[in-house]
């Protein structure tokens, strides 16, 4: 509005919603939810978590940050070495994860149809004890731990009971090698044949995990790009024969564009593209695994990135999901063209996760990585973890859900496998995604995470819906409010219902720091129908 003072020109700012300036009558964005044009589709499975095999079978996994350095005396079993290159006193021992515990079940099932990937670092040189016999005191020679036929059927039932299909990945420690050092397939085909006869079966899974920091995670010493490919020329026709209808996914890489390029300090990175070239074709689906930064754990982690609060709500930090996503799905066009890419292991940073990754401040980046890797293609993301280290979806403790599990239950709940073109944003801090409506043909969900801590944001919206928004009192807290309610489990454990409040049509506002979603049931998108 301008206001004619003494033969001045003055410029008037009016507060806009949540009190911060808008100019008067600036125009609003509209977005069109009948017109929006279909991106994509995306797996049934998309939203998924990571148990660490580490978990199931018991072992030395990150330790809480207040007992870093007191870590416990712990059973035999804990004496297994930590991975190379890391400082011992990062790792804290942990018992076998309970998963025929009822909360547990409750919770993962909430977001089901998942997968649950059952892999990492420790997978690599873990022994699978395929008899009832008493666990050895000491792992076989060659291995690092040992997975029981009880661990593995616990495994199983989970995964029955909460509609998770299973993701994993092999041994390759020395214990599966021949005389010359080759990879054979004895402990895979005990594993696949175990899985088989109590039922159960593997969806897909990697050779192994995180192959370009193949010594950290427990391949023989001088590990490279050539030996890779000789052990997948044996894994390839092995897996073809015995599980042939298992999605054989690759490389699963981690850390090559971005967050450590230049390694572990005794642990150099073997590139994608020589272990790709190295092995030939055979892949199914191309994964890879992101982490934009190291948790303040690993802060001396050779040229490791890290984050702060501060900046966690930054374009920078959250834009750097799409610079791995690119890097990789180009590899994939060279090496797979055509063909599908998942991201078989993510969180808010590697090492556990800060320890804000339990607090609101995180969903965030865990929405806006799934909003903005639906729309560039990628098919399924699986989050580590359920319920181990702060990065964690469920408090390891309590089982009680942490803000980026009501984000997922929300993200289930809103957005179907069609994926959406929203549109422009109105601002670098509002990231606007849309998906068709689960389960409401014709309807369009819209989400709108503002990642702007002073500012409001506004959409015009043409058609009313239902608005879900979370909030927190303190962007720092492992608390979140639903439309202004605190979000929690009931007295028996169950989840509660997520009701919206009516949206009417026109200006929609988005307050500082707060994560939307819009439920239009009446769009009339037609590629919705």
């Amino acid at each position: 509005m301008r206001v004619q003072i003494s033969g001045f020109v003055a410029l008037v700012l009016l507060a806009g919603p949540g009190g911060s300036p808008a100019l008067f009558g600036a125009p609003v964005t509209a977005v069109v939810p009948a017109k929006m044009a279909r991106v994509g589709t995306i797996d049934e499975r998309f939203q998924s978590f990571n148990i660490e095999m580490l978990e199931v079978t018991g072992g030395r996994f990150w330790a809480p940050y207040k007992q870093q350095s007191e870590a416990p005396a712990a059973p035999a079993e804990a004496k297994a070495p930590t991975p190379p290159g890391m400082d011992p006193s990062l790792y804290r021992y942990r018992a076998p994860i309970d998963l025929s515990n009822p909360r547990l079940r409750k919770l993962a099932a909430g977001l089901a149809p998942s997968y649950v990937r059952v892999s990492g670092t420790w997978a690599n040189s873990t022994y699978f004890q395929d008899s009832d016999d008493p666990v050895p005191a000491t792992p076989p020679a060659g291995f690092g731990g040992v997975l029981t036929r009880k661990q593995w059927r616990g495994v199983v039932d989970f995964s029955h009971a909460v509609d998770a299909k299973i993701v994993t990945s092999f041994a390759v420690s020395p214990g599966v090698r021949d005389a010359g050092g080759v990879w054979t397939p004895v402990e895979a085909k005990k594993f696949l044949e175990y899985s088989k006869q109590i039922g159960g079966s593997i969806a897909a899974a990697e050779m192994f995990n995180e192959p370009s920091f193949a010594s950290m995670g427990g391949a023989p010493k001088g590990y490279d790009a050539a030996v890779y490919g000789q052990d997948f020329k044996v894994f390839h026709p092995f897996v073809k024969k015995a599980a042939p209808e298992m999605v054989i996914l690759g490389p699963g890489s981690v850390g090559e564009s971005g967050v450590l390029t230049g390694g572990i300090p005794g642990v150099p990175i073997i590139k994608s593209e020589d272990m790709l070239t190295a092995s030939g074709p055979g892949i199914d689906v191309f994964s890879y695994h992101f982490y934009g930064g190291v948790s303040k754990r690993c802060a001396g982690a050779g040229s490791a990135s890290q984050t702060t609060p501060e900046a966690a709500l930054s374009v920078e930090w959250l834009s750097r999901t799409d610079r791995d996503e690119a890097y990789y799905a180009a590899l994939r066009d060279r090496f797979l063209p055509g063909g599908a890419i998942w991201l078989t292991e993510t969180g808010e940073t590697a090492c556990g996760g800060n320890p804000w990754a339990a607090d609101f401040i995180d969903s965030f980046r865990y929405l806006n990585q799934l909003g903005t890797l639906a729309k560039r293609g990628v098919q399924v993301v699986i989050h580590n973890t359920l319920a181990a280290s702060d990065y964690a979806l469920v408090d390891e403790t309590t089982l009680l859900p942490r803000p980026n599990y009501w984000s997922a239950l929300l993200w289930r709940k809103m957005m179907g496998m069609t994926v959406l073109d929203a549109g422009p944003s109105p601002s670098p801090d509002l990231y606007v995604y849309a998906h068709c409506l689960r389960n409401q043909p014709g309807g369009v969900a819209l989400l709108a995470i503002n990642a702007d801590r002073s500012a409001s944001q506004e959409l015009d919206v043409p058609t009313a819906s239902e608005r879900y928004t979370l909030t927190a009192k303190e962007l720092m807290d492992n608390k979140v409010e639903l439309n202004g309610r605190e979000l929690a489990l009931g007295s028996n454990g169950d989840l509660p219902r997520l009701t919206g409040k009516p949206q009417s049509s026109g200006k929609v506002a988005f307050a500082p720091a707060s994560i939307t979603f819009l439920a239009i049931r009446k769009a009339g998108n037609a590629r919705c129908r």
